[in-house]
């Protein structure tokens, strides 16, 4: 007999029902158990493009280091407990490369589809300034571990939102504060900045410090290329027609690279004291080809500029030893990030009786809070605790032919109070009226 090939569909019996209800629920229960016993972090930073090589991926291979140190319990104390405060810390890289539309989208993603407690990252002001209004509309909680506007917290207030490392205003308050210290002869300024708010912000905030502190310098050439331009011969030409006595710029990766690389064989490091606020990344990439006695900073006392302490020791190693080459800028802000949010959930947790936090618990632990970290204190001082302010410090490079690095000379260290406004003030008002309540002694 032949059978039906379209044979109907047999009924499922009540206890079979009842089974696979069960079973069901015990799947999702493990599911739900298993989240309970990890914390999921997106970590956001440039994997692809011109800002990869000298900043995102190292930030990233900083993350990696510090979170595989953490999840086995070999970070020293008060980091020395396993994960998130023995949440397993289960990481989500994401490339930032794309622009702001593009990372608004990809925050979302982490959110909704990978279900993630936490996104750290953003190097871009531009992206940071995109994706912020997005993670507070959400009320899921991101950390931006470094872009440097000071718009975000000047121009909002959030309460999902937080920045883990000073905004940009620091940089040029301490660059110039650095030329006045060591009697810098300042009649004229260059500026060359990349033409987005980082670059805008940057030359406002050296212009503005520099005219309290040198109110006769005239500002000559303002040269703004594009972000990513790549050839920068024409804006060169304009610099080296009318030498400075400064050149200013805040440029960095693949671009501060090409720039030096162009600008050094035409003289312009001879010509000119260039002042560098964000530059320490390009050192290792560069090698001999880096020019000497530059005025540089790194957003922070990273690097070479880094304060001695067994801390920083531990960090130094531990990255260098992964990854052949010493932390600059990008992985020591990635860096203090991570401790900084480690610290805020094993505090939430403990008033939340040893269970895993909630987005609220553990944004009320890290605002206002205060931790050490491998570049110095960092205290969540500004924007209602969301912001924060560190110290900082500048050189000036050198090559060292038996270690065959540039190293940096000449080191000023600059109190926090010294070049971050105070809390009830923003940092254009506050350069303006001439830095009132700095405390640099």
């Amino acid at each position: 007999m032949k059978q039906n090939p379209i044979a109907p569909a047999r009924a499922t019996p009540l206890r079979s029902l009842a089974a696979l209800s069960t079973a069901a629920l015990l799947a999702f229960g493990a599911v739900g158990s298993l989240a309970a016993q990890e914390i999921k972090i997106g970590v956001v930073s440039f994997l692809s493009g011109q800002a990869a090589d000298s900043f995102g991926v190292p930030a990233i291979n900083g993350a990696k280091s510090l979170i595989e140190a953490f999840n086995k319990g070999n970070a020293p104390a008060p980091f020395n407990k396993k994960g998130f405060g023995g949440l397993q810390i289960v990481p989500v890289y994401v490339d930032e490369n794309g622009g702001a539309t593009k990372q608004v989208q990809e925050l979302r993603n982490l959110f909704d589809r990978e279900n993630v407690d936490i996104v750290i990252g953003y190097v871009s002001s531009g992206d940071c300034l995109a994706v912020s209004p997005v993670a507070e509309e959400m009320k899921k909680l991101l950390v931006l571990y470094d872009c440097g506007t000071p718009r975000i917290f000047e121009e909002a207030n959030y309460k999902y939102v937080f920045r883990t490392a000073s905004h940009g205003a620091m940089d040029n308050v301490a660059a110039a504060r650095y030329l006045k210290a060591r009697n810098f002869k300042v009649d004229t300024i260059n500026l060359i900045n990349q033409d987005y708010a980082w670059g805008h912000d940057s030359l406002k905030d050296f212009s503005l410090s520099m005219a309290v502190l040198y109110p006769n310098a005239k500002i000559q050439a303002d040269q703004r290329p594009k972000f990513g331009a790549g050839q920068y011969g024409t804006e060169i030409s304009q610099l080296m027609s009318q030498p400075a006595d400064i050149t200013h710029s805040s440029m960095w990766g693949g671009d501060l690279q090409a720039m030096i690389l162009q600008a050094a064989p035409r003289g312009l490091f001879k010509k000119s004291h260039v002042v560098l606020t964000a530059a320490d990344h390009v050192l290792i990439p560069l090698g001999e080809k880096m020019p000497e006695g530059v005025i540089l900073g790194a957003r922070g006392a990273y690097g070479m500029l880094a304060p001695k302490s067994a801390l920083n020791d531990w960090w130094w190693n531990l990255y260098q030893a992964q990854w052949g080459v010493y932390p600059v800028q990008a992985p020591y802000r990635m860096a203090q990030s991570l401790l900084g949010v480690k610290l805020a959930v094993e505090k939430a947790m403990a008033a939340n009786g040893g269970k895993k936090p909630s987005t609220e618990q553990i944004a009320a632990a890290l605002r206002g809070s205060e931790w050490d970290s491998p570049g110095g204190r960092i205290k969540m001082a500004l924007g209602e605790g969301q912001q924060a302010v560190q110290a900082t410090a500048i050189g000036r490079t050198k090559w060292d032919a038996g270690k065959k690095m540039v190293v940096l000379e000449d080191i000023q260290r600059f109190p926090a109070e010294c070049v971050n406004p105070p809390a009830n003030m923003k940092s254009e008002e506050w350069m303006k009226a001439g830095f009132p309540g700095a405390k640099c002694n």
